[in-house]
């Protein structure tokens, strides 16, 4: 059955710039109404909100909290709700992860394998959890929405505390998925590599490199990959999936 996305009230977490300001754009072309979470980038959020409310005439709320704290993912849906006036589906796409050598196990201190865990895997549970009453009470439910990456379905990426908690986040999905229904749409898009200004970072022999390994020989495009949130949102008859964006980089 169709899901029209006009009129819908959508939090985007991490949404200020990146794939998450892309797949913002897209909901907000849809004719949705907007709360975007950010974690420190005040002025960033604020060009975004702006962006979106001149090109798209769309109802923008900011909402200042960091994912990986139980209490600000709490707050970041009560406010939602708040502010839109309801709330029908939610993109978890904050993300936390940084630059190391793969294969060192010192690579990362205790603590920041702790914030890998808390932001990529239990974020996405408490925002859910909190909004499960209003997704229920809605007559056509809701959608919860996971930005992932191939990291989590192969050892690569960024460092191995981010791999793992990708992995870990994608069974989570799953688990959600298989228990939070009927009303509740639950899936996740893993891109591969994306060239925004993080991705950016990796520096241009590893970005040519994994290029060349994938099989359509580019980087993957964030406006492809903003566009399967949207696709996803829409199909009422898909939960539980993993949709791969990434040219070809990882085939299972």
């Amino acid at each position: 059955m169709p899901y029209p996305l006009k009129g819908r009230k959508v939090l985007i977490t991490g949404g200020s710039r990146g794939l998450g300001a892309v797949v913002a754009e897209k909901f907000a072309a849809e004719g949705c109404s907007l709360a975007i979470n950010y974690v420190s980038n005040a002025d960033r959020a604020k060009q975004t909100a702006d962006k979106l409310a001149k090109d798209y005439n769309a109802k923008v709320v900011l909402i200042q909290g960091d994912v990986g704290v139980l209490a600000d993912c709490e707050r970041t849906v009560k406010e939602s709700i708040s502010g839109l006036g309801g709330l029908d589906i939610i993109v978890s796409n904050a993300g936390w992860t940084k630059l190391s050598d793969f294969g060192d196990l010192n690579a990362l201190s205790e603590a920041e394998w702790d914030k890998c865990w808390a932001v990529n895997v239990k974020g996405n549970m408490h925002l859910l959890r909190e909004a499960i009453p209003t997704f229920n009470a809605n007559e056509e439910g809701g959608v919860f929405l996971m930005s992932s990456s191939i990291a989590g379905v192969a050892p690569t990426g960024s460092t191995m505390a981010y791999s793992v908690s990708k992995a870990a986040g994608l069974h989570l999905m799953k688990c959600l998925a298989s228990t939070q229904g009927p009303k509740i749409r639950i899936n996740a898009v893993l891109p591969g590599l994306l060239l925004t200004e993080w991705g950016s970072r990796f520096g241009p022999e590893r970005i040519k490199a994994t290029e060349d390994r994938a099989v359509l020989k580019r980087a993957t495009d964030l406006e492809d990959t903003a566009d399967a949130f949207v696709a996803a949102a829409k199909n009422t008859s898909m939960t539980g999936q993993s949709i791969q964006i990434d040219c070809g980089l990882v085939i299972r």
